[in-house]
């Protein structure tokens, strides 16, 4: 069998067999049965602790929204009372610094000999490691169809992509999303004025509908004193979204022409002065600020959480300065999937969330409505796209949906692999000096074969496009 680094965690559920004694009592196989003998067993008694394992409060929200057993949640919202009797207690670490994933980690390496009440029941991830909890051989996340879900029939209208990221390599689906997270572009208007003479989104898509137009448009800014975007990295995922094949097959690591592309492009529009060099990045200081009013960065690529949770509170001018229309490439980026956790003894009321959440329309129209999100449902996001009356008072009543719902239909998305996390962390990392003119090209791919060697000793060759 292959060898395949999938963390400390999952080596060592591997080599220590641990997901196998997961089953429980009620006549599950000792051996390396499917994941249906390993789950617990439909007809054995509910619990009445519910575990939830997540990042932050978003996921518990929207389960107080739409589920329709929620009582109340005690005051500190650290338990919420559902009607049957079960209550959900929600663990909650911050995904800084891999404190959730290693919290997590640490619960289902105890997941075979913790108390019933304290096993892990539900688990959200992430899309940038969400194949470290899918992948078949750890089986750490019920397949689907194992719970009472067939895919085919009860989530029909999700996303394409959003089943394959959620899926193994074998292309069964171990996991669920309520979110599509497809990216726009969303400019300033003033400085669209300014410019190009219009703001108008359908006009803007135009000028910047794709690359070459977008190049054209970088110019006619920098022209006027503005950046295009704050940073080189604010163009990655739709390079690195958009890869053919995963990083990694076997002990093999090829890098994607794809990945070449946005390291040649960075670089051009770096020296051409079309991003701000002075911006290293993202999710720093340097960053934050430039989407403020003082900026010169005339866009962003952002899903919807990206408008809500990013841009919205960085930005201290007045509502409706900003747009959105289509950008110069369909992608994705983020989205948080909902996983059973084998051994739970919860696999009723896991059906259950998970169904309310990403297969209920009515629950996803409740969702967009409420939070202005983008959920997993195509007539739901139609209907949405086409409903003249709606619209978000941070872009001064446009409606986001006309475009969002478009750029996902433009996404498509290879099966990831457990080292997709790391590649794109340390391709990025190493090449940053590059593109500051710190180091040279053959540099850059130096300290990036040995920064992925360091981190994954099992790869055996890094190929390069020629």
């Amino acid at each position: 069998m292959k060898k395949r680094v999938l963390s400390l965690l999952l080596v060592a559920l591997m080599t220590a067999s641990l997901l196998v004694g997961c089953g429980g009592s009620s006549g599950s196989s000792s051996g390396g049965g499917s994941s249906a003998e390993t789950a617990a067993p439909s007809d054995a008694p509910e619990g009445k602790i519910i575990n939830i394992y997540s990042w932050n409060t978003e996921f518990q929200t929207r389960v107080e929204a739409v589920y329709d057993k929620v009582d109340h949640t005690s005051d500190d919202g650290t338990i919420t009372y559902l009607t049957d009797g079960a209550e959900i207690h929600w663990i909650i670490n911050p995904n800084t610094d891999g404190v959730y994933q290693n919290k997590l980690d640490e619960a289902l390496l105890r997941q075979s000999s913790a108390a019933t009440d304290e096993k892990v029941d539900m688990f959200l991830s992430e899309t940038d490691y969400v194949v470290k909890y899918t992948d078949a051989d750890v089986n750490v996340a019920i397949p689907l169809t194992t719970l009472g879900i067939d895919p085919a029939t009860d989530l029909k209208d999700q996303y394409d992509f959003t089943k394959v990221v959620a899926s193994d390599a074998n292309g069964v689906q171990r996991g669920s999303t309520w979110q599509g997270c497809p990216c726009l572009l969303v400019y300033r208007r003033d400085i669209a004025n300014d410019v190009f003479g219009t703001d108008d989104p359908d006009e803007i898509a135009a000028i910047c509908g794709d690359w070459s137009k977008m190049k054209d448009a970088a110019a006619q800014l920098k022209a006027k004193g503005y950046f295009t975007f704050a940073s080189y990295a604010d163009t990655f995922r739709s390079y690195g979204n958009s890869i053919s094949a995963p990083w990694v097959t076997g002990t093999t690591l090829t890098v994607d022409p794809r990945i070449m592309e946005w390291i040649s492009d960075s670089k051009e529009w770096v020296d051409a002065g079309y991003l701000d060099k002075t911006i290293k990045g993202q999710w720093n200081d340097d960053w934050n600020k430039s989407m403020s009013s003082k900026s010169k960065v005339f866009a962003f690529m952002f899903p919807a959480w990206g408008i809500d949770f990013v841009l919205t509170p960085n930005w201290d001018g007045p509502a409706g300065s900003w747009g959105v229309t289509t950008g110069p490439q369909a992608f994705n980026w983020g989205g948080s999937f909902i996983h059973g956790c084998v051994g739970t003894d919860n696999p009723e009321h896991v059906k259950e969330i998970i169904l309310a959440l990403t297969a209920n329309a009515d629950n996803m129209t409740k969702i967009t409505r409420e939070y202005t999100e983008f959920t997993n449902n195509r007539p739901v996001m139609n209907s949405f796209a086409t409903d003249e009356s709606f619209g978000t008072e941070f872009l001064g009543g446009e409606n986001p949906f006309k475009y969002f719902g478009p750029a996902a239909e433009g996404i498509q998305m290879t099966t990831l692999s457990p080292y997709d996390q790391g590649c794109v962390e340390l391709i990025q990392n190493s090449f940053s000096d590059y593109l500051q003119g710190l180091v040279d090209f053959d540099k850059a791919k130096s300290n990036f074969e040995i920064a992925i060697k360091e981190r994954y000793p099992d790869l055996t060759e890094i190929v390069w496009p020629s």
